[in-house]
């Protein structure tokens, strides 16, 4: 019989340490907080315009991965992704889709759009279970598919009340859907940094131009609108792969279902900040699409969870059958 003082430390019923999954829940709120009050820092950019930001954005996340690359002495596993052609061609690809979100999301604070933009992150996740039925051939639960039924009725309601499409929110869930889709196929191979590194590196000539067209034309900010200005756009760099990288070290620790609940935690922030910081109008149309979209999402959640508490009852039951076949297993919790 195996020596009850070798078993390891008691887990909680999902399988990872306590001590895990609390870091991973620090993480991942410190990631989706950061994302949620953004709008409240490219507003604070102002005079710059939203090309500008963007190429800032692209060129100082750049120099800020390479900083990070330099420190975790991890250049060479980078070089050699660049050495495949389909990896580096993925992340191409990937880099053109997050520069339509990041370029998307910027105008829309810009604007005064931020409710709206909110929007999209809350359809993300119903968005990209439709390319996974419409692209990977999944097969969606019932729940799931009134979820999406219930989506499209909010678009068409927003598209009604609106005078037109909702173009911001579905450019980007859309762009932030596929970019997921196109990520997936490296999988574990590129973590957040390298993944980062040659997605920027893959947009520096866009921003380039695009420096070079604002500065011909309403002239460059950066600089021009006092120190405390250009520091804090020098820090979009940071800005943009300190949530990113907290992103992905939560997602290392927690289960997908906990990182599925905590994901709205940024809309809802930016829904707060749209509604009662800036004041930006909710008429009673508009309330009612969003009401369509929570309820939507409370159907996925409530499927999420449904289908997560099946998975540990499988669990469970293999676990009971391998004890009765293995009667001098210690007993204990796992």
């Amino acid at each position: 019989m195996t020596d009850s003082s070798r078993r390891p430390p008691p887990v909680p019923a999902a399988g990872v340490p306590a001590g895990t999954r609390r870091a991973g829940f620090a993480f991942a709120f410190a990631a989706y907080g950061l994302w949620g009050i953004l709008p409240l820092y490219f507003l604070a950019l102002a005079p710059t315009g939203p090309f500008e930001i963007v190429a800032w954005r692209v060129l100082l996340s750049l120099v800020f991965c390479a900083l990070l690359l330099t420190v975790a002495r991890t250049w060479r596993p980078l070089l050699a992704l660049a050495r495949d052609r389909r990896v580096l061609l993925t992340m191409g690809a990937a880099g053109a889709l997050i520069y339509v979100n990041w370029q998307t999301y910027v105008y829309a604070t810009a604007t005064g759009q931020v409710v709206e933009a909110s929007l999209g992150y809350f359809i993300n996740p119903i968005v990209t279970v439709f390319l996974g039925v419409l692209v990977l051939r999944e097969r969606l639960r019932p729940l799931q598919w009134i979820a999406v039924g219930i989506s499209f009725a909010a678009v068409l309601v927003l598209t009604v009340a609106h005078g037109g499409l909702p173009w911001i929110a579905l450019a980007l869930a859309f762009s932030f859907g596929c970019y997921g889709l196109i990520k997936k196929r490296v999988g574990d191979r590129v973590d957040a940094v390298a993944g980062l590194t040659l997605e920027t590196a893959w947009l520096t000539p866009v921003a380039i131009v695009q420096l070079v067209v604002v500065a011909a034309t309403s002239g460059l900010t950066l600089g021009a609108a006092g120190p405390a200005h250009a520091v804090l756009l020098l820090c979009a760099g940071a800005v943009t792969a300190v949530p990113l990288l907290a992103f992905a070290a939560g997602a290392r620790r927690l289960p997908l279902v906990s990182m599925g609940f905590i994901q709205y935690l940024a809309p809802v922030i930016q829904f707060i900040v749209g509604v009662a910081v800036l004041g930006e109008p909710m008429p009673a149309e508009r309330w009612v699409g969003f009401a369509l979209v929570w309820l939507a999402i409370a159907l996925l959640l409530a499927d999420l969870a449904r289908a997560a508490g099946r998975g540990r009852a499988a669990r469970r039951a293999l676990s009971a059958s391998d004890d009765r076949d293995a009667p001098e297993a210690p007993v204990g919790p796992i």
